[in-house]
């Protein structure tokens, strides 16, 4: 048992040299976001796989993260990870209330807090800082330690903060936290090297905000392998077995049941199916809108519900390969300030989309310009209802639409694609002394 001992303390210490030791080498990335694996959150898996690849290519990258605190099923993880050119330093964060607006509103204060100093101390080694909105008000951070220390940032603007809060209501228009916060806004981006955005309609969202940082922005969009996930027979899917799905024709929601999320609309059709002994409505995740939806369940009396908690990343292939039809939604309140990321993993998996969203959404000319599924106007339950009972009598049709979902993501949002663009941006700001060539 000593001996076993022993041998970690030395493996840590080991890792820990050579890492020191290569830092004074080369440059540096360090990535700051609160979620990340083994949490749930969708961009913290993106994130992972990002860094994973980057670090592949020879980048050496950091992350500084918080313990799982969101959607997780275990305890802690490892306070320090290190794998090949990749280091993940995880702090202890609170975790009050995860799936309530303030009790997030807390633990990410509370996280910022505990990476302050650590971050002022990359900062002043040199370090290229990535930054994300997770927590929303992390990029004031970074535009304060900027202010102290000059050194480059660039941000990754998953959702629009303070706006999303505005248009759910949970702040005013004139709240003195949300006059403050766009105020510092134009200074966080003003100072930022680059803006990464996840869709054209968040673009000019923030063209329209601030138009001077307008030739700093860059649309990234989210991704998903396509080897990875990819379309898998009902026979041969253990999930599909698992959960008795075999003969049922599934309509699938999976991810983040969360106030950006139009969930009435797809309830609403699932009412107006729950006769319909084939179709299944499976939903998959949580959220807070999780408990309202279990409520409407539970009082319209739909038997053909069926509700699972977040699936483990290795198991993602084969949960969303069980679809005949994925949904994405966003709610009328929210187009342009998010982007989901679940329609990727659809594609990925060569699932016919759904997509339910305001009638300008960029979902909408997505989906129909690339005909990989159909647009339904938000509060449209009996069109969704008729196209869903359209495709699962139609294979032909629904097999056009996987097939154009697969084709989709492999000219737009591939890993490989996706990789390339950020370390374009990436190795464009770090310092040229310490730049080595990547793979």
């Amino acid at each position: 048992m000593a001996e076993s001992l022993k041998t970690r303390i030395c493996r840590k210490l080991r890792h820990r040299w050579q890492w020191r030791a290569s830092r004074s080498q080369y440059s540096r990335l360090t990535l700051v976001s609160q979620f990340f694996p083994p949490d749930f959150a969708a961009t913290g898996q993106l994130l992972d796989d990002l860094t994973v690849r980057m670090a592949s290519r020879g980048l050496q990258v950091q992350i500084l993260s918080g313990m799982p605190a969101y959607a997780y099923n275990f305890g802690d993880a490892k306070r320090i990870e290190f794998t090949p050119n990749r280091c993940i330093r995880r702090t202890s964060v609170s975790r009050f209330w995860p799936k309530k607006i303030r009790g997030r509103a807390v633990n990410g204060l509370l996280y910022c807090f505990r990476i302050s100093l650590r971050l002022l101390r990359y900062s002043r080694r040199g370090d290229l800082l990535l930054y994300t909105t997770e927590p929303p008000y992390l990029p004031i951070l970074a535009w304060v330690l900027h202010r102290f220390t000059r050194t480059p940032y660039l941000l990754i603007l998953y959702d629009l903060y303070p706006d999303v809060l505005v248009e759910l209501g949970v702040l005013s228009r004139q709240h003195w936290l949300v006059r403050c916060w766009r105020k510092i806004n134009c200074w966080v981006m003003a100072d930022a090297e680059e803006l990464i955005v996840l869709s054209d309609a968040m673009l000019k969202r923030v063209v329209k905000f601030l138009p001077e940082v307008a030739n700093k922005i860059t649309v990234i969009p989210s991704w998903a392998d396509p080897e990875l996930i990819r379309p898998r027979n009902k026979s041969d899917n253990w999930f599909v077995q698992k959960h008795q799905l075999v003969d049922r024709f599934v309509v699938l929601y999976s991810g983040n049941q969360g106030r950006c999320h139009d969930m009435v609309t797809v309830l609403a059709a699932a009412m107006l199916l729950k006769s319909d002994p084939d179709v299944l409505f499976l939903f998959v995740g949580s959220g807070p809108q999780h408990q309202r939806m279990l409520g409407l369940v539970h009082d319209w009396g739909l038997g053909n519900c069926k509700f699972l908690p977040y699936q483990d990343l290795d198991d993602l292939p084969f949960s969303l390969s069980s679809a005949d039809l994925a949904l994405v939604t966003l709610s009328i309140e929210a187009e342009g300030l998010v982007a989901p990321s679940k329609l990727y993993g659809h594609m990925a998996a060569g699932t016919p989309i759904a997509a339910i969203t305001p009638k300008h959404s960029y979902l909408k000319n997505l989906v129909e310009e690339s005909g990989c599924g159909r647009w339904f106007s938000n509060g449209d339950a009996k069109g969704l209802a008729d196209w869903i009972c359209s495709l699962r009598s139609d294979s032909v049709l629904a097999a056009a639409c996987g097939n154009a979902s697969r084709q989709l993501l492999r000219r737009t949002a591939s890993p490989e694609i996706v990789v390339e663009q950020y370390l374009s941006l990436i190795l464009a700001h770090l310092p040229d002394q310490k730049i080595h060539s990547l793979n």
